[in-house]
């Protein structure tokens, strides 16, 4: 089950988590303290880095099924990291806003370019598609271990080398990733798809380039003016999801109920990672104005890396949901996709309920102690797997082989409209900066914002019930 490619694919799988999200837990302060930004605007600026990646995973499915194969765009989209954290180092030794746009617009289309091509890729690295589907959330607890160390660590890496330090040893991790894909170049060439084992014309590549150079200037478009941004991504997340529609018209009634069902894990995905998303945008800002103390006390943590207590948990959550689902399936005991994100609901809940509770309660010292952000985390973390892990896996296995990439990229259209949504709803809780932090403030606009989130996590419990029921109807109609 496990073989060289995989584990080599679990390494470069870690070193993204740990440059990715190490970047993306400094950027708050970065664009607060040494580009000047206000609260509102880098809440957008972090939550459409951790989004448009995902959107422009709708290119990445595209290119790698029509025009490099998955294998050669993994291959770019990893350089193409070293080169956006590259110029995010020069970007942040000038202080320069544009280079540092720049720079983030590379690395969000370079996710892009990975999404769908990395599952892809990782699946033919098995025997069985049962084989992958236990693995997958294993994968996925890997990733968040370099997640962990990248957010735990960064900020206080950054207080000794600087921003500019920071975004170097992302930049490391990136090239480490690319240099194993080169490696091994035969080996996944071998077990590839037949697009991988041909040639690229000169054609495909200049299709590329240009497709490439315009998604990259879209998204730094996007950076420099976020209102106008965010249109960008409901014109293309929209458009990704009417072709996928166009699609199902031209199938048969069989792969027709299947798309359908896909595209109704879609709506589920995307309002679960609306909460997600507030990891980056809302929680983080409430960490860094409230979060006082070690954690459990004699544990240092940055207010702004309280977010990586999530892929702490996600680590310990990849082995034990595959634990437990896999104990259900020897006792016949099989719930659904849908069945299984109305449980992540659930566990949303109770960590948007808890987080309430805390700010609701807050003391006149306005903080709020670690402890209570490691719970919510953990809520939220095995809610996350669940769905992280296990909607990919569905796609997979209804998707037409023919688009499997493009309807694995519906996943991370899911990620981006919900990154853009959460980031828009989270600005309605953004200080001025010179208003003062007060016990009031933090009871009514923090409290009465994640009320609202934990009563729609239980609107949402029932609507994925109803999903799980509609969907078993579509996948065995013929």
């Amino acid at each position: 089950m496990w073989n060289k490619l995989n584990k080599s694919m679990l390494v470069c799988q870690m070193a993204f988590g740990l440059s990715f999200y190490g970047v993306m837990i400094i950027l708050t302060r970065f664009f607060l303290e040494d580009l000047k930004y206000n609260e509102s605007d880098t809440m957008m600026i972090v939550g459409a880095f951790s989004s448009v990646g995902p959107l422009f995973a709708i290119a990445g499915g595209f290119i790698a099924d029509k025009f490099l194969g998955a294998y050669r765009s993994l291959t770019v989209a990893y350089f193409s990291f070293v080169i956006g954290y590259l110029l995010l180092i020069i970007g942040a030794g000038t202080k320069n806003v544009s280079l540092s746009l720049a720079g983030i617009a590379l690395s969000s289309y370079s996710r892009g370019l990975m999404s769908p091509s990395y599952p892809s890729i990782f699946k033919r690295t098995f025997d069985s598609r049962e084989s992958f589907e236990k693995c997958y959330p294993v994968n996925y607890s890997v990733n968040n271990v370099g997640a962990f160390l990248g957010q735990y660590l960064f900020p206080m890496f950054v207080l000794v080398i600087g921003f500019k330090g920071g975004f170097a040893l992302s930049m490391a991790m990136a090239l480490v990733a690319f240099i194993i894909v080169i490696t091994l170049r035969k080996s996944f060439v071998a077990i590839g798809a037949e697009i991988d084992k041909r040639p690229v014309s000169a054609k495909n590549w200049t299709a590329f380039a240009l497709i490439s150079l315009a998604m990259i200037a879209i998204v730094f478009i996007m950076f420099s003016d976020m209102k106008v941004g965010q249109n960008f991504v409901y014109v293309i997340g929209v458009a990704a999801i009417l072709y996928f529609i166009s699609l199902m018209f031209k199938a048969s009634r069989s792969d027709a109920m299947k798309m359908g069902s896909i595209l109704i894990m879609t709506v589920l995905t995307t309002a679960f990672f609306v909460y997600y998303g507030q990891m980056m945008t809302s929680m983080t800002m409430v960490s860094i104005n409230v979060m006082r103390g070690n954690l459990f006390g004699f544990i240092p943590i940055a207010p702004e890396a309280a977010m990586a207590m999530n892929p702490l948990w996600c680590m310990v959550a990849g082995p034990v949901i595959t634990v437990i689902f896999s104990a259900l399936e020897k006792r016949n005991i099989n719930p659904s996709t849908a069945t299984k994100v109305a449980f992540s609901f659930v566990l949303t809940a109770i960590a948007f309920a808890i987080l309430t509770f805390a700010v609701k309660n807050i003391g006149p010292d306005v903080s709020v102690r670690p402890e209570i952000f490691l719970i919510v985390h953990f809520f939220q973390a095995f809610a996350e797997v669940i769905v992280g892990s296990m909607v990919v896996a569905f796609i997979l296995s209804v998707a037409p082989k023919h688009i499997e990439n493009f309807s694995v990229s519906l996943f991370s259209v899911s990620l981006a409209l919900s990154g853009i949504v959460g980031a828009v709803f989270s600005t309605t809780i953004a200080l001025d900066k010179n208003q003062k932090l007060t016990q009031d403030i933090v009871r009514t606009v923090y409290g009465g914002y994640f009320s609202t989130l934990t009563l729609l996590a239980v609107v949402m419990v029932v609507a994925a019930l109803l999903a799980s029921w509609v969907i078993h109807k579509m996948i065995d109609s013929k």
